[in-house]
């Protein structure tokens, strides 16, 4: 019985400080986002090559 009572409040701590570090992971305020480290993002390949329409070429093609 001492036993049970020597331990109980160590292992109550560590209950407590446990649950309070899940509660601050659950609840708390979301991480910030990383700054961009200067990667740009190319929506356009090769500049130098006129843009070719699909549309268009189609019909020239059911036309011809």
């Amino acid at each position: 019985m001492i036993i049970v009572a020597v331990l109980l409040l160590p292992m109550l701590g560590l209950l407590l400080y446990g649950m309070d570090r899940l509660e601050d992971r659950l609840f708390g305020t979301p991480p910030q986002a990383l700054p961009a480290r200067g990667h740009r993002l190319r929506l356009i390949h090769n500049a130098s090559r006129p843009p070719t329409d699909r549309r268009t070429a189609g019909r020239d093609a059911e036309a011809a």
